[in-house]
Order: C-alpha cells, then structure tokens, then sequence
C-alpha cells in the first residue's frame, strides 16, 4: 500500500511517518515544501528506509503533486497547512492559499486517481471557544476565531463537500493541542523549555488562564492511523487527551520540572481574539474504533523535557 503524506516534514507530520514506519511495511511518499517549519532533520532516523521516499514539494503546485499521484496513492494524510494563530494574525493570506487552496488541490487529485481514502488532518480550534463546562462534539458548530481556525474551518467543509458531492472516501480528525518531539519552537511547550534552559523570560499571555486540553503526539499518531485504515468513511473523529491545563500550569509544571524560579514568566500582552477554553468529546473515537491514550500527562511531559535537553543542536539549528 501506497500513502502520500503531506507536511510530513513537520512536527505531527514527522511523528506520523515515523510511526508507520516502524509498525507497518506500508510505502511512504513525504511531499513537503520545507516551509520554516518543516525539517528533513525530523525524519533523519528513517530517511534511508526503502519504504520513504521524499519529495520537495508544495501542494499548491497541482501539476508536481499530480506527477506524484500516478505513483498509484492508495491513501492520501493531509498534514500540510500554515498553524500558528500568531502568524495567520499577522499574514493571514498564506493561510487561505495553503491551507484552502492546496486542500482543494488534494481532494481534485484524490478524486481524479480515486484514492481508498482521504484524511484530513484538522484542529479543534475550527469549533471556536467554551466556556467553563463542556465539551465540542464531532457535530458541534464551527465558530472559529482566528484566520489560522477559519482556513481550517473552511477546508474542513471542503472536505464535507466532496464526500457529499463526489462521494469521495474522506475522514477527518480533530485534535486538541499536541506536544513531543520535534515540535517547532514557537509552540508554547518547546518555546517554555527552550527559553527556560537559556534562562530567558517566558512569555505568557494574559494571565495564563486560557486553558486547553494536551496530547502527546504518538497518542495522536496512533489515533490517525486508526481513523485512516478504519475509520467509517465520511465521519469526523475527535482527538483528545482530557487533560486540561491552563497556560499558567503548563508554565508552571516547566519551570518546576527544570528547577527554575517563577520570575522568569513574563506576562504580555494577550493575543487578539484569543480563545479561553477548549476540549473535545472524544467518545467517538473511543467507542468506535477502540482507541485510547496509552501516555500518562505527567510522563508525556517529564518525555518531552528529556528531548529537548538530550537534543539541543536540534533546536539550536532553528533559533
């Protein structure tokens, strides 16, 4: 079997990749055009893998990508998109075409070489803001916030339209916020350790009140690949963790775990339209397919640390 993954190059991307290349003997075609946040040294443990292939492409180059679909793709996993809600604020445009458009561009290809499936990989900020209770469900409006949530929003729909149009095999998965390995450093998480390590100020938002729910990656790997090999063709799958912690906690727990003062937050500015609380019923997946969270919060994070520390060139080439 044949799986085209794109944005393979980042951070849940590269997670991906490699967790199908050690569980499966499944052939893999990584197209990513090597934005600021993709990189080949994510995938260097398997980049000599007779079953990896790379590509250096941009999905909004639908000629290149079409070249590629005549390999016989039985699968496509779209990773490829902008993410960062700072950025979409600032430039919102590179949003709408890579994350829109290049969609587009994936769904036209599956259709016209008739892949087994096609999943999206989205985020649970398309469903805007909660309150203190609750929890968004798979059918839940979309009300995003950001230009970052509202491309991925409006790509989610694509994707709902060409099941329904063109009865195209789609899935979609909605997750909460990931962290692990090879998470670029503008991410909370990454951006606290790395910060905290140079003995820098770390920039918390707010108050640090504005809560999400956390989930390891390799949890999250696992989920796709369920939704991927046995998902029911045209329903959405939340993913989620249920664990919940304000950006203060998170902060905090960093700071602890690396025996470092708390003067070294530094309170800024919140950003524009920032939402407060999100989480995801994940009943669904779980009931469904079977699958659950096999990391405990805890050492998922004390993992995460370790990585980073064990890993400084890594960073250290993007900083």
């Amino acid at each position: 079997m044949k799986i085209l993954v794109t944005g393979g190059a980042g951070f849940i991307g590269s997670n991906f990749i490699r967790y199908q290349l050690e569980n499966y003997d499944d052939q893999i075609i990584n197209v990513d055009k090597l934005s600021y946040a993709g990189n080949l040294d994510n995938l260097k443990a398997v980049e000599n893998s007779p079953n990896y292939e790379f590509k250096k492409l941009d999905i909004c180059n639908k000629e290149k990508i079409d070249q590629i679909m005549h390999q016989g793709i039985d699968y496509i996993v779209n990773f490829a998109a902008e993410s960062h809600v700072d950025r979409s604020i600032e430039d919102p445009s590179v949003f709408v075409k890579t994350n829109i458009e290049g969609t587009q561009n994936l769904l036209d290809l599956a259709l016209k070489f008739g892949v087994k499936r096609f999943v999206q990989i989205s985020t649970d900020e398309v469903y805007g803001s909660l309150g203190p209770e609750g929890k968004f469900k798979e059918d839940s409006p979309l009300n995003p916030s950001s230009p970052y949530a509202a491309s991925k929003a409006a790509a989610d729909l694509l994707v709902k339209s060409y099941a329904k149009t063109y009865e195209l095999p789609v899935n979609i998965t909605r997750s909460s916020n990931n962290f692990g390995p090879y998470q670029y450093p503008e991410k909370l998480i990454p951006l606290f350790i790395i910060n905290a390590l140079q003995n820098e100020k770390l920039p918390l938002y707010g108050d640090g009140s504005n809560i999400r729910d956390w989930i390891y990656v390799k949890d999250h790997c696992r989920a796709i690949d369920l939704v991927m090999r046995r998902g029911d063709s045209g329903e959405i799958y939340n993913i989620g963790a249920n664990n919940e912690k304000s950006n203060l906690e998170i902060t905090q727990k960093i700071l602890s775990l690396l025996s470092k003062s708390e003067l070294l937050i530094k309170h800024v500015e919140d950003r524009k339209g920032h939402d407060y609380r999100y989480a995801v019923d994940t009943s669904k997946i779980k009931n469904v397919l079977g699958w659950k969270v096999e990391y405990d919060f805890e050492q998922a994070v004390e993992k995460t640390l370790n990585w980073y520390l064990d890993h400084k060139q890594w960073w250290k080439n993007l900083i």
